[in-house]
């Protein structure tokens, strides 16, 4: 079952909101393509201008859900055939994205944030990749938009060590656009959306693939280039679930 919700256009913002707080919002399958078809709804509704997506607290989201993927019920050999990758949704989508970082966003969770166009933090944000950790080869746009936003260095620094990064050294870093407090998120992420709203949509669409297209190697080259990379090593689904214990332990002495 879906674990995720969608607030009706308000001014030409739609808000899809991460719902499954008890596993930190981590994306099942069923979950995955409700994502996708939510996104491409709004993004085929001319009415709609912007997209905001949050996570229920206290997590933004903490990824793939690493107990399916350990128990065989989510193959990411099977993600793209299924109609169920949301990272590569948000990096095709015409409408600009908003990522309302709430909590913390990890591994798959942060590439959703990568692929969002704008990003508003909490102070409670935290951000972290655990590919490494756990095993698996990012796939979702990672290794190709976490440089381009925080340069080579913090990226493979985040990257090769799975440790966490605060608010606001992410905001330093160039990860997100602006830190708020945590009860101004939502207020602040719709406001910029209502912003984007007064914009002429037609050359706001084409300036964000103007955008998209000279930064760096040609954005989709690069992000297929990964994708292949990332879905032809296989998972070790045995290691998966332990691994998941220790990043989940390590996530919690970091807090």
């Amino acid at each position: 079952m879906s674990r995720l919700t969608t607030a009706p256009a308000n001014n030409g913002v739609v808000l899809l909101t991460l719902d499954a707080s008890e596993r930190r919002n981590a994306l099942d399958l069923a979950t995955m393509q409700d994502l996708v078809a939510q996104l491409r709804a709004a993004d085929e509704d001319d009415r709609v201008r912007a997209v905001v997506l949050t996570g229920v607290d206290p997590a933004f989201c903490a990824g793939l859900d690493l107990e399916a993927v350990g128990a065989g019920d989510l193959v990411l050999e099977e993600v793209e055939h299924l109609d169920a990758d949301p990272w590569k949704t948000l990096q095709e989508l015409r409408t600009p994205t908003i990522a309302a970082v709430n909590g913390a966003a990890v591994t798959g969770g942060l590439e959703l944030v990568l692929c969002c166009d704008l990003a508003i933090a909490s102070e409670r944000a935290r951000f972290a990749d655990t590919h490494t950790r756990v095993g698996i080869h990012p796939s979702g746009g990672l290794s190709v938009l976490l440089p381009r936003y925080v340069g080579l260095r913090d990226a493979m620094g985040m990257s090769l060590t799975g440790r966490f990064v605060a608010a606001d050294e992410a905001r330093a870093m160039g990860l997100v656009n602006a830190v708020v407090e945590h009860d101004e998120l939502l207020r602040t992420a719709m406001a910029v959306g209502d912003a984007i709203a007064e914009t002429d949509p037609v050359v706001t669409a084409e300036l964000l693939q103007t955008y998209r297209e000279l930064s760096g190697v040609p954005l989709a080259d690069a992000l297929e280039r990964e994708r292949r990379r990332g879905r032809a090593l296989a998972v070790d689904t045995d290691a998966v679930e332990a691994r998941r214990a220790a990043v989940i332990e390590r996530g919690r002495r970091q807090l």
